[in-house]
């Protein structure tokens, strides 16, 4: 009994982990879309910034699997 608990907690995390970085990652790629359609002269600052926030996002997910690996060893 108390493993599956541990495995749907690491399941829940892997879930939260992952769905809310990756809503945040198509908000932002679309707003870095419509401002270098807006303003093309500053694309490559855009992309530079757009290319940053997206590695800070993708940290959130590693950081769940982290999480998750050290819930599951507990089994």
């Amino acid at each position: 009994m108390k493993e599956t608990i541990y495995v749907i907690a690491a399941a829940v995390c892997m879930a939260i982990s992952t769905i809310a970085p990756a809503i945040a990652q198509g908000k932002a790629a679309k707003s870095a879309m419509e401002a270098m359609a807006r303003q093309p002269d500053i694309r490559k600052d855009i992309r530079s910034t757009l290319i940053v926030a997206m590695a800070f996002m993708e940290t959130l997910t590693i950081y769940g699997l982290l999480i998750a690996f050290l819930i599951i060893s507990r089994i």
